[in-house]
């Protein structure tokens, strides 16, 4: 997938404190409690989207209510940033936004 980046995005939904600690390359950022603020995003968007946080759990927790709304387009990073780190991947210092 990371090949092909165009074709998904990543969605980092970790409090502010971690993401100071650093995000995956161009991702973007939602809080969490804010999911279901923003279901016409998820909804209304094209692409894939990777949603993770540190290790996984809550990215399949939202992955699994945003498809009990009915949104399929979502994947869960299993592991999240421990593992994506774990693997000698590097962490961009700052998001590339928030989600609006």
């Amino acid at each position: 997938m990371l090949r092909k980046q165009d074709h998904f995005e990543l969605l980092d939904i970790r409090t502010p404190a971690e993401i100071e600690r650093g995000v995956l390359p161009n991702a973007r950022t939602l809080a969490m409690h804010l999911v279901p603020l923003k279901l016409d995003y998820f909804s209304g968007s094209p692409r894939q989207i990777v949603i993770y946080c540190r290790t996984g759990s809550r990215s399949a927790q939202v992955c699994r209510f945003l498809n009990q709304q009915g949104i399929n387009n979502v994947i869960s990073l299993r592991g999240g940033v421990v593992k994506w780190a774990s693997g000698g991947h590097a962490l961009d210092p700052k998001p590339q936004g928030a989600v609006d």
